[in-house]
């Protein structure tokens, strides 16, 4: 089945407000991806620290900063809904796309991009955070925002 312009046009317009709602999550992802690039660099070549306890953090702290703007600004509808559990989901879901990401992250790292160093690893964590976006987007669009 091949798709026409005009099926794609229509197919967007029926889906609107999914397709506002994934550029939104996308353009909160891009935050949270130099959040989590600049800390995992950081805690790497300043603070010395593991590149699996570096990319842990700085997921995690990323992971925060997505939930604040994604509550704000993505669903803005979800306010409604108690922080708490709403948070607890998020966090949840995220703790698999931690599992996830740590997985393609040091396997990369170590099985693919050696050789190359920080550039090595920075690739490596891109691929993860491509990977996990849409583990991300969801499972949260599915369980922690169903109802928006």
């Amino acid at each position: 089945m091949t798709l026409s312009i005009a099926d794609l046009r229509t197919l967007f317009q029926e889906n609107r407000l999914e397709v506002e709602r994934f550029l939104k999550f996308s353009v909160v992802g891009t935050i949270g991806a130099i959040v989590d690039f600049s800390l995992l660099n950081f805690g790497i070549q300043v603070l010395g620290f593991h590149k699996g306890i570096a990319n842990a953090i700085s997921f995690s702290v990323a992971v925060m900063s997505n939930f604040t703007w994604n509550r704000l600004w993505t669903y803005p509808e979800s306010r409604e809904k108690p922080l708490g559990s709403q948070l607890g989901q998020f966090f949840a879901v995220n703790l698999v796309g931690l599992m996830i990401n740590e997985a393609i992250f040091l396997s990369l790292d170590h099985f693919v991009f050696a050789p190359c160093g920080v550039w090595g690893y920075n690739v490596s964590k891109a691929i993860a955070i491509g990977v996990v976006l849409f583990w991300n987007f969801g499972v949260n669009r599915l369980w922690t925002y169903k109802d928006i």
